[in-house]
């Protein structure tokens, strides 16, 4: 069974995105940041490197299979794929595929300097430099949670005439935060309940945030039969 709240123009799907996003309408773009398989979600909390142990652990063992990958690709009109140079084996060879890149502006971390977004769309290759420590301003609840104002130069960068934005890896909820603020209706899919819940009180506190919205948006709770949440 799949819970989804309603948040404003925003909809929240508890569920695996192999389930949901067949049952759900194209949106203009998918704007997501799969697993990357290279275990980002294990314990490495130490204060020699400043890890914080986040939790919820294990969906980061392997990357999402081709047929899941085939589904988001289908779900939208444009995609941009954050850590495309994984799926390099599952996404289309587009040479003139635009590329964006987040300089972390901080060189020998023991993570990678910087990271890149595969577009389907073609454009030229775009930088934003934005400090890693963005994301903890923001209020960082996720291991491999981007910066708010990296996912809204991400989603600026789409083609013009975008409306809406799916993000069928939906985490902590900020790919739905920068598309509500930039106007936009957001979709977001999350297996886990732990981040689901976290992703719906962070959207709740973007719409309540004055210069956006002049109330907090009603939130509503549905059920739908789509197989044992994840």
């Amino acid at each position: 069974m799949s819970r989804v709240e309603v948040i404003g123009g925003a909809v929240m799907h508890l569920g695996d995105c192999l389930d949901v996003l067949p049952t759900l309408a194209m949106a203009d773009a998918v704007v997501t940041d799969p697993p990357y398989g290279i275990k980002a979600d294990r314990n490495r909390n130490s204060e020699r490197w400043g890890w914080v142990d986040y939790g919820n652990g294990g969906w980061d063992n392997e990357r999402p299979s081709p047929e899941v990958m085939a589904l988001v690709l289908k779900a939208a009109k444009h995609a941009v794929v954050w850590g495309g140079n994984y799926f390099t084996d599952m996404l289309p060879a587009t040479p003139l595929s635009k590329w964006l890149v987040w300089d972390k502006g901080q060189e020998g971390f023991s993570l990678a300097d910087c990271e890149f977004a595969w577009c389907s769309f073609e454009g030229a290759i775009r930088r934003k430099t934005c400090s890693r420590s963005r994301a903890l301003q923001d209020g960082k609840e996720h291991p491999t949670q981007k910066a708010l104002a990296v996912m809204e130069w991400c989603i600026g960068q789409l083609p013009k005439g975008c409306g809406s934005i799916i993000d069928p890896f939906a985490g902590s909820g900020t790919t739905g935060i920068a598309a509500v603020r930039l106007g936009m209706n957001f979709v977001g899919v999350e297996r886990d309940p732990g981040y689901f819940d976290i992703a719906c009180r962070r959207l709740e506190e973007a719409y309540r945030q004055p210069r956006l919205f002049a109330e907090p948006p009603a939130r509503t709770v549905q059920l739908s039969m789509l197989g044992d949440d994840k």
